[in-house]
């Protein structure tokens, strides 16, 4: 259990110290992500962005990850879909609705600039937890296929199923609280408060001052 976003930031930098000077690329998923990415750049003397990936909703249920876009368009189906009966037509409309969430996201955060580029860099792609990752495996995914050259996950919590699916796409995985009994990240937050669009501007703005 985390007293808040600030203390998973924490525990995350300690197990990341090692990268601290080699100036990482530490990329959030926004919105949650925004805030504890923003530590670890800070601790790691690392640069911050973030990596646009957005979960798709099931039928019915939108907090349910079926599967996950990511902002070059690519699209992460989970197994669990096909189980649940999902047809294509249904996660091909999803898929669109939520690339074009993403896509006015970009325009909000960064509207001055191109996201940074993660060739060659190491990049850090953080997330406050995850349930299922299927977000998390786009973004990986997304992050891999332009060349980075180490990837690594950091994760608040997440269950050990879905670390051994992350294990498949980083280099790397950090994740220092991997309960067996998971329902929701949240409850693994005593303070666990919605970060808003706003906020994450303000700090990829301060960011980029610094």
């Amino acid at each position: 259990m985390y007293k808040d976003r600030e203390e998973a930031a924490e525990s995350l930098a300690r197990e990341l110290a090692a990268y601290q000077g080699q100036n990482p690329l530490v990329l959030a998923i926004p919105r949650g992500a925004a805030p504890m990415a923003a530590y670890i750049a800070r601790a790691l003397d690392g640069e911050l962005d973030v990596v646009l990936a957005h979960k798709l909703g099931a039928p019915g249920n939108p907090e349910f990850a079926v599967g996950a876009v990511s902002e070059d368009g690519s699209v992460h189906v989970a197994d669990h879909a096909r189980r649940m009966g999902i047809d294509e037509d249904y996660l091909r409309h999803e898929a669109k609705k939520q690339l074009q969430t993403i896509r006015e996201r970009r325009q909000r955060y960064t509207p001055v600039r191109e996201a940074i580029d993660p060739g060659g860099r190491i990049v850090i792609v953080v997330d406050d937890g995850i349930a299922t990752g299927s977000t998390m495996l786009a973004a990986l995914r997304a992050v891999r296929a332009q060349g980075p050259a180490r990837l690594i996950a950091a994760v608040g919590v997440a269950p050990p199923d879905a670390c051994e699916r992350l294990r498949a796409e980083a280099d790397e995985v950090v994740c220092p609280l991997t309960p067996q009994t998971f329902q929701a990240v949240g409850q693994f937050f005593r303070q666990f408060d919605q970060v808003t669009d706003d906020q994450v501007v303000s700090i990829l703005a301060e960011s980029s001052d610094q």
